[in-house]
């Protein structure tokens, strides 16, 4: 549906993506404990108010996602999809500074669960759309806006769903954008790399169960199943999962060292991660499969030894090198305990068309508009989003949520994490950047 005119737009028009993340962080998301209907609800008031049209569709009870369309200027190009989730992991308030869905707006700052993953994105998109509403611009483009659930989860609910049940949604789209990239890496102080994902790793939920006989813990008991899974379980260091360097990570690492005016050394690319600074651990996740026990289960009395111990697995391998990964959990697990595999995505790798994609030239034209020293880099993210599940459809996808921050904030310790936060002044950059982004693609 077109865009509806309406009164002119504030000259500080993008404040108001600081208010409306504040407002996101408020209506709780959190798996386990609520559900996305709030948000997405919210949500659709909001376009409703600008004359845009949206559909709320429920994978199951109050799990919302919600779907609109936007007119562009050309209606004879591919839609872009801009997609983004409602739910949060859950956050213990006892261990914050601020409540964690207070969405509190002190020192500059926005506090609060979906601050950086990834109610910003939401407030900077909606943010967008108000000033383009209220001067009566058009995107380049159409576009087609995902407001979606369960990522957190995996997408089980939410982009799997819909990809399977409702890919209707996205017809047209070829190209989409989303979470994962486009943050500010300090190289040096007169120089930042926006890294931009087209690709990430894939992942795996993976159970290992020690059996053993039970028995009074006063006896010796060699077998003890909670002792063979934790020496398991313990070989699952970094150094059991070699280096392999692909060319996501490859080509964000060259970019760093041709800024430092160094020669990167493909046979040892660890050396070069010290240019990046706080995102060099993040990084690093890019050049190797990871596997990290998360949850453990075992015992029902303190002096009995059971006879079965469990431990869940965070997997995430290099996409398409299945295979292989397999291969070394399964060496440095050993032969005493038995492997699952419970669930599992496959990743993202580029598409055919994806060095010719405009997104970059694009994504640097705005970026340079609003941050004159911008380079823009392809990588690959360790983490996992919903163009796994999107790629299924054809839908080339690349991360890009351009945030601008503080040289000395380690932005990714905060996904997750304790007192997430995100700088007003990345969300009003954000709005800017996405704003030139839409008249360039």
């Amino acid at each position: 549906m077109s865009l509806r005119a309406t009164a002119s737009a504030p000259e500080y028009w993008s404040e108001d993506a600081v208010a409306l993340c504040s407002d996101l962080i408020r209506l709780d998301g959190q798996l386990g404990s609520s559900d996305e209907r709030a948000g997405a609800e919210y949500v659709a008031t909001l376009l409703d108010g600008l004359g845009i049209e949206s559909e709320l569709v429920e994978s199951a009870p109050r799990r919302s996602s919600l779907v609109a369309r936007v007119a562009g200027a050309n209606p004879e190009l591919d839609p872009l999809l801009i997609h983004m989730h409602l739910d949060v992991v859950p956050a213990d308030a006892s261990e914050w500074s601020v409540h964690p869905l207070s969405g509190e707006v002190t020192d500059d700052f926005v506090w609060g669960r979906g601050a950086v993953d990834m109610k910003n994105m939401a407030a900077s998109v909606l943010t967008v759309l108000k000033h383009r509403v209220s001067t009566g611009r058009l995107p380049r483009r159409p576009l087609v806006l995902a407001f979606l659930a369960d990522e957190e989860n995996a997408g089980v609910l939410g982009a799997e769903w819909l990809v399977r049940e409702r890919p209707d949604l996205f017809e047209g789209c070829r190209t989409a954008i989303g979470e994962g990239g486009g943050w500010s890496l300090w190289t040096s102080p007169e120089q930042r790399i926006y890294p931009v994902h087209n690709a990430e790793k894939g992942w795996a939920a993976i159970q290992v169960t020690a059996h053993g006989a039970p028995g009074h813990a006063s006896r010796i008991n060699d077998q003890n199943p909670i002792r063979v899974l934790a020496e398991a379980i313990g070989r699952l260091t970094s150094d059991r999962f070699p280096v392999h360097l692909t060319e996501g990570v490859e080509s964000l690492l060259r970019v760093a060292c041709d800024v430092h005016g160094l020669s990167f050394d493909p046979e040892r690319p660890e050396e070069a991660l010290p240019l990046l600074g706080f995102d060099a651990t993040q990084i690093r996740s890019g050049l190797q499969h990871t596997a990290h026990p998360t949850r453990t289960s075992a015992g029902y009395q303190s002096n009995v030894v059971p006879s079965v111990a469990t431990a869940e697995l965070d997997c995430r391998y290099l996409p398409g090198r299945w295979e292989e990964f397999e291969a070394e959990l399964h060496a440095a697990l050993g032969d005493q305990v038995e492997v699952e595999v419970l669930a599992r995505t496959l990743g993202l790798t580029p598409g055919r068309r994806n060095a010719e994609n405009g997104v970059w030239s694009a994504a640097s034209t705005a970026l340079q508009a609003e941050d004159p020293t911008a380079l823009v880099a392809p990588f690959m993210t360790s983490g996992g989003t919903d163009a796994t599940h999107l790629e299924r459809l054809g839908i080339e996808c690349f991360g890009f949520s351009p945030v601008l921050l503080p040289p000395d904030l380690d932005f990714w310790a905060l996904f997750h994490g304790v007192d997430e936060r995100i700088p007003s002044q990345s969300l009003r950059f954000a709005s800017r950047v996405l704003d030139r982004f839409l008249d360039s693609y």
